[in-house]
C-alpha cells in the first residue's frame, strides 16, 4: 500500500516499502510499525552535521565524501570549492547520493544537485550555516559553490526496527 503526504504544502512524495530481495523480511505497509513518517526524516536532516556526497567520476569510479550543509524546507544545500574532486564530478553527472551521518538510523537521499546562484537564497543558506556552525561562508569567494539537492527518492530506516519500518519517498514519477 502507498501512502500519500503533504506537509507545508512543500512535500508531495508517495511513501511506500523499498524494493529489496525477500531475505530482508520486509513487512506490508501497515505491518510491524508501519512506514516512517516523514517528520522523522526531516528532523534527521535538519539536524544532522555532516553529510556524505557521493559522486561519480568522469571515468565512472565512485568518489565519496562529508560536507556540511543545511537541511531547509526539504532540501540539501552544501557548498564546495569549484575545484574540488566533488564539485568536478557534479559538473559532469549532477546525479549524486547523501547519506547522513548514522547508519543505525539510516537517511539516504537521491537526486540531481543544481548550482545556487540566487542571491536571496544564497544569504538564508549563510544565515542558517551560520546558526548551525558558527560559520559564515565567504560569499565574495569566486572560488565558492553552493548546490542544493532536491530529493528525487529518499530511503530511511532505524536499526531498532528494521525491517518493519523500512520507508521508501518518491518525490517523481522516473
Amino acid at each position: 500500500m502507498e501512502r500519500s503526504f503533504s506537509e507545508q504544502g512543500q512535500y508531495a512524495g508517495k511513501a511506500s516499502r523499498p524494493d529489496m530481495p525477500e531475505g530482508y523480511g520486509l513487512l506490508d505497509a501497515d505491518d510491524g510499525s508501519g512506514l516512517i513518517p516523514w517528520a522523522w526524516v526531516d528532523e534527521q536532516a535538519h539536524k544532522s552535521r555532516n553529510y556524505w556526497i557521493g559522486t561519480t567520476r568522469p571515468d565512472g569510479r565512485p568518489h565519496a565524501m562529508p560536507v556540511w550543509g543545511v537541511w531547509l524546507n526539504g532540501m540539501l544545500y552544501f557548498g564546495t570549492d569549484r575545484l574540488s574532486r566533488k564539485a568536478r564530478n557534479i559538473v559532469a553527472n549532477p546525479e549524486i547520493v547523501v547519506h547522513l551521518e548514522s547508519g543505525d538510523e539510516a537517511v539516504v537521499i537521491e537526486g540531481v544537485a543544481e548550482e545556487v546562484t540566487d542571491s536571496s537564497t544564497l544569504k538564508l543558506i549563510d544565515d542558517a550555516s551560520e546558526a548551525k556552525y558558527n560559520f559564515r561562508p565567504d560569499a565574495n569567494n569566486v572560488g565558492n559553490l553552493t548546490y542544493v539537492l532536491r530529493p528525487r527518492v529518499v530511503f530511511a530506516w532505524k536499526e531498532t526496527d528494521f525491517p518493519g519500518g523500512a520507508t521508501r519517498w518518491r518525490f517523481r514519477d522516473d
